[in-house]
């Protein structure tokens, strides 16, 4: 991986005959570097992307970031977990040079993954406060949802894969569930039909990813996919490996609540019957969620707790805040149990300013997504209103 593939993958791909191509600027012409740890991330600033730093790092990569085109063109392996609005994406990435310098890079065909809006920029434009212009690479344009016969809008949930083309990025996925939040999508069409490596099923079949030679892309986000997610990253990042164990749940559906026994926690569990693969996912799966109650003890540790009404000091003479365990512990060992979600209820409120509770949000996004490949809601009580 220290040079140009022997054959370059036109941006043309796909494409009808006489459709007009961006041309790219002579001047981007950098030799890519060979540091087979390191993995360059374009991450432009739009958004949080912790999640992503967190996977690569967990499956022993280093981590260069892009500052210039130029880190783009050096790049082995470039991830792009692109964040925010289609517009004000292309407008970073125009302004930069990084749009012609990423242009550049699939035309060469080097090895590529995109993440949700990092997929939907390939195309050629989007509705989204537009139409905006895209990267051109694949023909086709972004649509949202149409929510106006009763299909919730954004797209969020555990969905599952319809594979179309055998790729070693998605092997073993296929009627697998993966983490999607979207409200925009691309449709299959003849034209794109070749880039096609699995659809979904939202209201309508929509392209939830691509693959050509070395550049895939997907529209769910692996790193809050657990097991399936982490073994796509890594059969990305290692493509020699056979990738993580992906775990399959139980073929059975539980919905009940009750309080568990060790911990004394009350959490609702909701079993997705998990789909053979020769059937078709056309629905969210239910997912397990558990429900921490969270919030600091007198000497400012952030413990989880559980009490009647709130009351979840002992009644004892110490009066102190029942401590059930660490958030960091008990959330990575669900993740590892087969819960799909972990919810964080601050049970004190957010009683200042919500940025001000420094113990919760440390300990949320910091920790426990270091261990902890899925969606985690965090929530407490509103208290005021902030200007910004």
């Amino acid at each position: 991986a220290t040079g140009a593939a022997n054959h370059p993958l036109p941006c043309s791909v796909g494409r009808p005959k006489g459709t007009n191509q961006r041309r790219r600027p002579a001047s981007l012409s950098v030799r890519a570097s060979s540091d087979a740890n390191t993995v360059t991330l374009l991450d432009y600033g739009a958004g949080n992307v912790r999640s992503v730093r967190n996977a690569i790092r967990h499956l022993g990569f280093n981590i260069r970031d892009v500052r210039s085109p130029e880190d783009i063109l050096a790049a082995d392996r470039l991830v792009f977990p692109g964040v925010g609005a289609f517009g004000s994406a292309m407008d970073v990435l125009n302004r930069t040079g990084m749009a012609d310098a990423l242009r550049e890079y699939i035309r060469r065909d080097r090895p590529f993954l995109g993440i949700c809006l990092g997929l939907q920029l390939l195309f050629d434009s989007s509705e989204e406060n537009g139409p905006v212009s895209g990267l051109g690479v694949i023909p086709g344009v972004v649509r949202r949802f149409d929510s106006s016969e009763g299909l919730i809008v954004p797209h969020i949930g555990w969905n599952a894969l319809q594979i179309t083309k055998d790729t070693q990025l998605l092997q073993g996925a296929d009627g697998h569930h993966v983490y999607f939040v979207h409200s925009y999508h691309a449709l299959p069409s003849d034209a794109n039909r070749d880039w096609i490596s699995s659809t979904c099923n939202y209201g309508e079949s929509f392209i939830s990813s691509i693959s050509m030679g070395n550049i895939e892309a997907v529209q769910f986000h692996p790193e809050k996919s657990g097991a399936t997610g982490l073994s796509i990253f890594e059969k990305f990042l290692s493509p020699n490996s056979s990738g993580a164990k992906v775990v399959i749940k139980s073929d059975f559906i539980v919905c009940t609540s009750f309080y568990l026994f060790l911990f004394n926690i009350k959490f609702t569990l909701m079993f997705a019957m998990q789909a053979p693969a020769h059937r078709k996912a056309s629905k969210l799966a239910k997912r397990v969620i558990a429900c921490l109650d969270v919030r600091s003890n007198d000497n400012g540790d952030l413990v989880v707790t559980k009490g009647d009404q709130y009351d979840v000091r002992d009644h004892s003479s110490s009066k102190e805040v029942r401590n059930l365990g660490k958030p960091v512990e008990l959330a990575s060992q669900y993740y590892i149990d087969g819960a799909d979600e972990v919810s964080f209820l601050n049970i004190t409120g957010f009683r200042a300013f919500p940025l001000g509770d420094l113990p919760m949000l440390e300990v949320c996004l910091s920790f426990i997504t270091i261990k902890y490949f899925h969606y985690l809601p965090l929530s407490g009580e509103v208290t005021g209103l902030y200007n910004w």
